[in-house]
């Protein structure tokens, strides 16, 4: 139930929360590097969170959204999705209006 609590404590203080592999200076797989990429792109300022540093939190998130994979993108508390998903949103010009609606830019 703690790893819970940290995940929500997490995805509720920041407006745009990102799950992956490593962090945004240095990501430690190609897909937390494509999803951090986009949102550098976009001028996002979001919160990296490495899940490599606590096991529990790897598969605490994975429960968490019952999504198998990450990383993992949370946008004002709403769960996004993960690598394929964010990039598709991205070239359709989907994500950036989702921050744009969400008062993020």
């Amino acid at each position: 139930m703690e790893i819970k609590k940290k995940i929500e404590d997490y995805i509720n203080t920041n407006e745009v929360c990102l799950f992956m592999k490593g962090t945004p200076d240095a990501p430690q797989c190609g897909f937390s590097m494509a999803v951090s990429n986009v949102l550098k792109h976009l001028n996002i300022n979001f919160k990296g969170i490495n899940v490599l540093e606590d096991e529990n939190l790897r598969q605490g998130i994975k429960e968490f959204s019952d999504w198998p994979t990450i990383p993992q993108l949370y946008v004002k508390s709403e769960f996004i999705g993960g690598c394929d998903i964010v990039k598709e949103m991205f070239e359709k010009g989907e994500l950036k209006k989702l921050f744009e609606d969400k008062k993020i830019i």
